[in-house]
């Protein structure tokens, strides 16, 4: 009898135990729910916490279009007007560029000298010319390789050399012995275009 009083009791202890334990287990559905929403919100609070690192831009892609390189220059060409008038002159085995051209009424030789700074004539070609400078008129110097000389000034109505025509071309008048030849000075070169080049000399007027 003592040991069945004593079993009911343990039994009964037992049943208690069990249902406290068993209503720490059962969970609130509301717990749950709130639960679940704050592990889903974990990651968007850890996210949000996190440091943002901007990429820089990628630098622009070129456009697809083909970019055509630029074209070299080309040489320029001048074209010369209806009115034009050019002499091409070849130089000689010497190397000088010898023309004939007509001053005043006369034709006269020349060499064509870039490096003199007047028309030079011979006092026997000037003569022809009806130029008959006395001594008081050689006022001009002149140096030459020859050394330094005098020099008359004298005016020409005109030097023609085919269809090329300068009007009033100052010049001046050297003694024979100071001067071979008669020199195309740049008193007429100044008064056209002129080119030098593979060893011919052009001289061009418009």
């Amino acid at each position: 009898m003592r040991s069945l009083i004593v079993f009911c009791t343990l039994l009964i202890m037992g049943g208690a135990f069990v249902a406290r334990y068993a209503d720490r287990a059962i969970v609130n559905p509301e717990h749950v729910q709130d639960h679940r929403q704050i592990v889903a919100a974990e990651p968007m609070a850890r996210s949000s916490s996190m440091t943002t690192v901007i990429a820089p831009a990628a630098p622009p892609r070129p456009s697809p279009h083909i970019t055509t390189p630029p074209k070299p220059s080309l040489p320029q060409v001048v074209t010369l007007g209806p009115s034009a008038r050019i002499v091409t002159l070849h130089g000689s085995r010497d190397g000088q560029f010898r023309v004939e051209a007509r001053v005043d009424t006369l034709r006269i030789p020349f060499i064509v000298d870039t490096g003199a700074g007047a028309v030079a004539l011979r006092e026997s070609t000037a003569s022809l010319l009806g130029f008959h400078p006395g001594q008081r008129d050689y006022t001009v110097t002149t140096h030459t390789a020859n050394g330094t000389g005098k020099a008359a000034p004298v005016h020409l109505d005109t030097i023609e050399i085919d269809d090329i025509v300068v009007r009033d071309v100052r010049a001046i008048v050297v003694p024979d012995d100071a001067l071979t030849e008669n020199l195309l000075g740049m008193t007429f070169l100044s008064r056209v275009r002129w080119t030098h080049d593979r060893g011919k000399l052009v001289l061009e007027q418009q």
